[in-house]
């Protein structure tokens, strides 16, 4: 079950020799590239794994034909990651970043391999996850997020990656902007949540650090132990704010069970197998580990869903501009316009769970 590489997908090739070049000069003992390969999962940045004379690295760089610079900015990450080192013990340790785009295209960083267990899709369906796991699985993936919400972004630093006051409207509006920028298709839905965000934002409660992707395919897991988190990865959009519109967005990626059966984009989250927590008992369990009072969880999930159909409809426009040739990417409109009903709905039943 550990997560394995795979073959790298057509055009999303780093120039081997340049690499290679590059390390020789700037990362201590490494003397040959043997291998590269891709990481297969994943719709933003790329992740590949290199096998070297030093053993096993992973390279993160933004995707191809992207612009948005401050969703893929390998500087910011790679920071976010050293101030984490030695503070927060679940990550990978940063090895090295290269802002010289001759190199591979782009900016790129390098950190340790973790290697674990990820639950993906269904590459893990039938293997053993039962009802008692999932429910542990799911409890330790809430209790490490409020854990992260505890960090203390004045004493490690972090607190200069953003700027907490205003962090709810600015996201609000961000993500607004965002969407009409990469729509391609009108999605009704989409727009009436964006008008709803705007008019029902609630007061801001104390800062704190955000990952702002927080999913279970984001986590390592130990094998033979999956409810023990190894580290968490994928901290290219990390910033410091209100840590409940973190959980906002862990909700909305949080499929339950009538959801996965509908979109398959939303079963790759496998919160939806049985024994997992339902969203309205991860707020209930979130609240008594963060000790934070959430008086208006809908809100958050409402930010979450529409934050979630803006991400896959920038990806679906790179696609329909020719910036890639990713075949997984032919669709996504269907989930921007899943993400929006969600919103939707919940706005309609005001609740979180059981929308379906």
């Amino acid at each position: 079950m550990i997560d394995q590489a795979a073959n790298i997908r057509q055009g999303e090739e780093p120039d081997q020799p340049k690499l290679e070049a590059y390390l020789r000069q700037h990362l201590p003992g490494f003397s040959s590239l043997e291998a590269i390969r891709q990481f297969p999962g994943g719709y933003s940045n790329l992740t590949y794994l290199l096998q070297t004379n030093q053993g096993e690295y992973v390279l993160r760089r933004p995707p191809f034909g992207a612009n948005i610079k401050s969703a893929h900015d390998m500087a910011r990450e790679y920071r976010v990651l050293s101030a984490l080192d030695g503070i927060y013990e679940k990550i990978p340790h940063p090895v090295l970043y290269c802002a010289d785009e001759s190199v591979i295209g782009a900016p790129f960083y390098i950190m340790e391999r973790v290697r674990g267990v990820i639950l993906r899709g269904s590459s893990y369906q039938g293997a053993g996850l039962e009802p008692d796991l999932m429910r542990a699985v799911s409890e330790a993936a809430v209790d490490n997020l409020a854990a992260l919400h505890r960090i203390d972004i004045e004493a490690s630093g972090l607190i200069s990656i953003g700027k907490p006051e205003g962090y709810v409207g600015r996201q609000v509006e961000g993500w607004i902007k965002r969407y009409y920028k990469a729509e391609t298709d009108t999605v009704q839905s989409m727009n009436e949540l964006a008008e709803w965000m705007r008019a029902n934002q609630p007061a801001e409660g104390p800062a704190g650090l955000i990952h702002n992707d927080y999913k279970y395919d984001n986590l390592v897991l130990q094998e033979g132990q999956l409810s023990h988190i190894l580290a968490v990865l994928d901290w290219e959009m990390a910033t410091v704010g209100d840590p409940l519109m973190d959980l906002g967005t862990s909700l909305a990626y949080w499929t339950e069970p009538a959801e996965a059966r509908m979109m398959p984009l939303a079963a790759a989250n496998l919160t939806w197998l049985p024994g997992n927590l339902t969203r309205a008992e991860v707020v209930e369990r979130y609240a008594a580990q963060s000790g934070r009072e959430i008086k208006d969880p809908l809100f958050y999930y409402v930010y979450g869903a529409f934050k979630i159909g803006v991400i896959i409809q920038q990806i679906y426009a790179r696609y329909r501009k020719g910036h890639t040739q990713d075949e997984r990417f032919a669709n996504l409109i269907e989930g921007v316009r899943f993400f929006g009903q969600l919103g939707r709905r919940a706005l309609e039943k005001g609740r979180i769970s059981g929308l379906f």
